[in-house]
């Protein structure tokens, strides 16, 4: 008789650990502390990994596996994944442990000792799920000296047939990207997002993490996200009939209360195995040979698939564990209060914090170009920035959140990911949605009390920064603008920059 433990983000019926398994083998399920408060997740990131972890063990029981699910308030529950096979292979004759490799690091790291602490063999099987194995990974990064996210997805887009044809990729060009940034238009009608109903199950963990985890960042209520696979396709169908023909334009906009826009809203489905990256692309690809969809929309929408999520997995694994200690700017400032709060006069940040609040989302230009662009500008802590994105959104698991965080969001990494830091000042912020206008701070005033704050720190981030960026050679247009700054420009960015951050020290609202 074998264990087979089912970790809360391997919900899916073809997982590696399941494949052989017979009606005599015990697959185990539980819910325990250690998971759900290593960093205190979001109410909302709670609820959709134990509902969907209660629906998908009645599936299998339904399908003839032989379950055991250990519920979050079981009074034996021992509280850990290492504690709960301990007790649940001593009740039973078990000759090995099987598990499908675990997303993070640590966790792995932890499970190639559980055989020493059992006495038993434990089995790790490659996670299959994903379309690029760390190996494989490992061996296209081999020998180049730069690690860019585009040409790995070149080479996927070949090894899969995705929008190829016989000449090459189609529409004679791999990346749409330029024709993907289009602001804000007037009048856009942006359709709801997916809305599963409760039933029983998802009722009771709501109630659950109301009384277990109310200290928890984010509301719990109202919760409307997908926790069956049948739900999540039909919310992968809501996203392909009713926001993918516009995805393309609009992927970079934001619109004041409209949190949701163009996106999927698919990366948590993804994320805990709902759905599979594979039939989420060949849906947008039919639909752009069935002309329901533009070819800038559907290879945006795969790039993000079928590139960067397996791109951030690949480089998670190829640089773990030293990624994590990563900290190329040496940026110390400790996370403000108002990304817990929301409760700051920038009204790009507040809107940004008070939506992930509500919702566990935000889409990824809010992320990089807002949340994240303060962050790096300000020289905020790696290790804070990091586990704040961590548990503040749904979709967040460190192999996906830390590349994307230390390397794209931070460039603590000094360059492994990006080729320069996404730094901006307000301009773009002003440019891409209509934020601005309902701030007290202007984008168009460079300095003093009525300046947008994006506008100084972004100059004071590269003044504090000129040793290790000024020679980079995409930063030289940059660096050339900063030179050509008299005395007095320099000062009043530095005595903005001081005064600011003075008051977010002394709890000011700034």
């Amino acid at each position: 008789m074998k264990l087979r433990l089912i970790l809360g983000d391997q919900l899916t019926r073809s997982l590696s650990s399941l494949t052989d398994a017979t009606a005599d083998d015990v697959s185990l399920m539980c819910e325990v502390r250690a998971e759900a408060t290593y960093v205190k997740h979001h109410k909302k990131k709670i609820v959709l990994l134990f509902s969907a972890m209660r629906h998908f063990a009645e599936q299998l029981s339904d399908h003839g596996h032989s379950v055991h699910y250990v519920k979050y308030d079981d009074p034996e529950n021992s509280g850990s994944l290492l504690g709960e096979v301990t007790r649940i292979a001593a009740q039973h004759n078990i000759s090995e442990v099987i598990v499908t490799a675990p997303a993070e690091y640590r966790l792995q790291d932890e499970m190639t000792r559980w055989s020493d602490t059992l006495s038993l063999p434990v089995t790790i099987r490659e996670d299959d799920r994903f379309l690029c194995t760390p190996a494989d990974f490992a061996a296209w990064a081999e020998g180049r000296k730069q690690l860019r996210m585009e040409y790995f997805y070149r080479e996927m887009r070949r090894k899969y047939s995705i929008l190829m044809d016989q000449d090459g990729p189609i529409g004679g060009q791999w990346n749409f990207d330029a024709e993907n940034r289009k602001p804000p238009a007037t009048g856009l009608v942006v359709p709801e997002t997916y809305h599963a109903p409760h039933d029983a199950i998802t009722q009771d963990v709501l109630t659950l993490v109301a009384t277990h985890f109310a200290d928890h960042f984010g509301d719990l209520l109202p919760f409307h996200f997908a926790v069956t696979r049948e739900q999540a396709l039909l919310a992968l169908d809501a996203f392909i009939t009713d926001r993918l023909p516009q995805f393309g334009d609009y992927q970079d906009a934001m619109i004041q209360d409209e949190p949701w826009m163009y996106h999927s809203h698919i990366g948590l489905y993804l994320n805990c195995g709902l759905l599979n990256p594979l039939e989420c692309i060949q849906r947008a690809e039919a639909a752009y040979h069935g002309g329901a969809a533009p070819l800038n929309a559907v290879e945006g929408f795969i790039r993000q698939i079928l590139g960067w999520r397996e791109y951030v997995r690949g480089i998670y694994w190829l640089k773990m564990p030293d990624y994590k200690t990563l900290n190329f700017l040496d940026a110390k400032r400790p996370l403000p209060e108002f990304y817990w709060t929301a409760d700051t006069q920038m009204n790009c940040m507040r809107q940004c914090i008070s939506e992930t609040k509500q919702n566990a989302y935000a889409h990824h230009i809010q992320r990089l170009m807002v949340l994240g662009n303060f962050a790096l500008i300000a020289g905020l802590d790696p290790d804070a920035v990091n586990e704040w994105y961590l548990l503040v959104y749904a979709d967040a698991y460190e192999w996906v959140e830390l590349p994307n965080v230390t390397g794209m969001v931070l460039f603590a990494d000094g360059g492994i990911m990006g080729s320069k830091p996404y730094a901006a000042s307000g301009t773009y912020i002003n440019k891409m949605s209509n934020y601005c206008g309902s701030c007290r701070y202007k984008p168009t005033v460079k300095n003093g009390p009525t300046a947008c704050p994006f506008n100084y720190l972004y100059w004071d981030f590269m003044d504090r920064n000129a040793a290790k960026l000024n020679r980079n050679p995409r930063m030289g247009m940059t660096y050339r603008t900063l030179g050509r700054m008299n005395d007095e420009k320099r000062a009043a960015i530095s005595d903005d920059a001081v005064r600011f951050f003075k008051a977010i020290e002394r709890g000011e609202n700034v």
